[in-house]
């Protein structure tokens, strides 16, 4: 079994030779922008005696000097993908590893230590690691171009302004009814497989009609749709499925339209917050959406019914519509 040290260097490419200041000085990178580079990506700088870094940071801020040499490069933007990289890498890696701990417990063994079973996973990843970075890369490209594309389609609608992140989307929250109480009864492994099961559902929905996952907080989901009926659609099949389903509790869904401004692949604006106070006052099992996305779609798909203005925190009275299928009504 590899040793920590063999392991370590196998997963950064190479062994660790250099302080900061030698990484620095090597690449370039002024001391300075050098440390805020570190932390974006979500890591501390060193000590400048400690040899924490390899020739392969070397080459990355060698890449960040050269892009920087560009005009459409510049230092915040650097420092803003490199956020971005951080926490998306960050969440992957730990999402990798606990499903590798998770399988490498699994399999026979003669009860090994806990150290054990973790260097076990990470040599396992070192062997896969080939084959789940050009997985990597191809997702990454698929999800470019997909950004790309919609992008693309915002600059045909004069209420959309891509390049300074408006568009006008239609805005989905679902989230489970009294999980917090649930929560409190199951353990960490349970809890796990119901939250996993929360997201794997959602997500397939979403994606099969053409939304968005923006991100999942444990029990809840935020997604988007450019097409209002797709979103509206999502929110009665997500419903639907939790109704349909003894073992897992109701979810309920908030839905809201208008402009919203997209950011760092996050959004932003009124809708988001509509839909989420929507989601809070909705009952269980049932699909809550604003007047904006009521005015929108078809005449005749859906039975939507007004019901009684509400306050809604931070957004005053509001009037509620409930979503349904035709000819379901309750």
């Amino acid at each position: 079994m590899a040793d920590q040290d063999d392991i370590e260097e196998m997963l950064l490419g190479g062994p660790l030779r250099y302080t900061r200041k030698e990484v620095e000085a090597r690449s370039g990178v002024p001391d300075d922008y050098a440390r805020r580079i570190w932390q974006a990506l979500g890591f501390p700088a060193p000590p400048d005696d400690e040899v924490a870094f390899t020739d392969g940071d070397v080459a990355a801020l060698r890449e960040i000097k050269e892009l920087l040499g560009t005009e459409l490069v510049d230092e915040d933007m650097v420092l803003q993908l490199a956020r971005a990289v951080g926490q998306t890498m960050g969440r992957l890696a730990s999402w990798l590893g606990d499903v590798w701990l998770q399988r490498i417990g699994e399999l026979p063994q003669d009860e090994p230590a806990a150290t054990d079973r973790v260097t076990g996973a990470l040599a396992a990843t070192e062997e896969l690691r080939p084959a789940f970075e050009r997985l990597l890369l191809h997702g990454w490209r698929r999800q470019l171009t997909a950004a790309g594309m919609r992008a693309a389609a915002t600059t045909a609608t004069a209420q959309s302004d891509p390049a300074a992140g408006l568009a006008h989307l239609a805005v989905g929250f679902a989230d489970v009814v009294s999980f917090t109480r649930l929560s409190r009864h199951l353990d960490g492994d349970a809890l796990a497989a119901f939250i996993e099961r929360f997201e794997v559902t959602t997500a397939e929905v979403i994606a099969e009609l053409g939304g968005r996952v923006i991100k999942t907080l444990g029990d809840e989901v935020l997604f988007v749709g450019s097409e209002p009926s797709a979103v509206a659609e999502i929110g009665l099949r997500i419903a639907e499925r939790f109704n349909e389903d003894p073992d897992f509790p109701k979810v309920r869904v908030g839905l809201a339209y208008g402009e919203v401004i997209q950011r760092l692949g996050d959004v932003f604006g009124t809708p988001i917050n509509l839909a989420a106070r929507l989601t809070s006052t909705a009952h269980p099992g049932t699909v809550l959406v604003d007047g904006g996305l009521a005015g929108v779609l078809p005449s005749g798909d859906y039975d939507i019914t007004a019901l009684r203005p509400r306050p809604l925190q931070g957004l005053g009275r509001v009037r509620p519509f409930l979503l349904r299928r035709l000819g379901r009504r309750t």
